[in-house]
C-alpha cells in the first residue's frame, strides 16, 4: 500500500445544524464532503454494548454518523490505535481506506448511518486483521 493512512488521518467533521423551534436539520452535500458518496446504509437494532465492523477497506472511504444514540469507533493502523466517541447527529467520522475500524459499545436503540465512497464490493474488504497488516506492508 503506497499511501499508508494512519488513525490520525481519520477526522471528526462537524456537519453543522440548522436550528428551528420544530427541531434541527443537518445537510450532507457532496460539494463540501471529503469524498463523493456512492452508497448509504445504516446499522440498527444492535443490542446495547454490542459491536460491529471489525474490518478495513482497500479503496472505500466511509463516514460514520450516530444518527441516534451513541457508539465508539476503535481505529487501528497496525501501529497506532485511537478511540472516537460519536453521539451527535451533526458530527461524523471520516475513515479513509487502509484503517481498521470497529464500532463498539452501542447504546440501546443506536443508529449508525454510513456514507461510503464506493458501491459494495466484497473484494474491497479486509476482514482478517493479519491480512490487513500484510496489506499495509505491501
Amino acid at each position: 500500500m503506497k499511501d499508508k493512512r494512519t488513525v490520525f488521518d481519520c477526522s471528526v467533521i462537524d456537519l453543522g445544524k440548522i436550528s428551528h423551534e420544530e427541531g434541527n436539520l443537518t445537510v450532507v452535500e457532496n460539494s463540501d464532503f471529503p469524498f463523493k458518496v456512492r452508497r448509504v446504509f445504516y446499522l440498527y437494532d444492535i443490542a446495547g454494548g454490542e459491536s460491529r465492523g471489525a474490518h478495513a477497506h482497500k479503496e472505500c472511504h466511509q463516514f460514520l454518523i450516530a444518527a441516534s444514540g451513541s457508539f465508539e469507533v476503535s481505529l487501528d493502523d497496525g501501529k497506532f490505535k485511537r478511540q472516537v466517541f460519536l453521539n451527535r447527529p451533526d458530527l461524523g467520522l471520516h475513515i479513509p481506506p487502509g484503517v481498521w475500524a470497529s464500532e463498539v459499545n452501542f447504546s440501546s436503540g443506536a443508529i449508525c448511518l454510513v456514507l461510503a465512497s464506493h458501491a459494495y464490493s466484497e473484494g474491497d474488504y479486509l476482514r482478517n486483521f493479519d491480512e490487513f497488516l500484510n496489506f499495509r506492508d505491501e
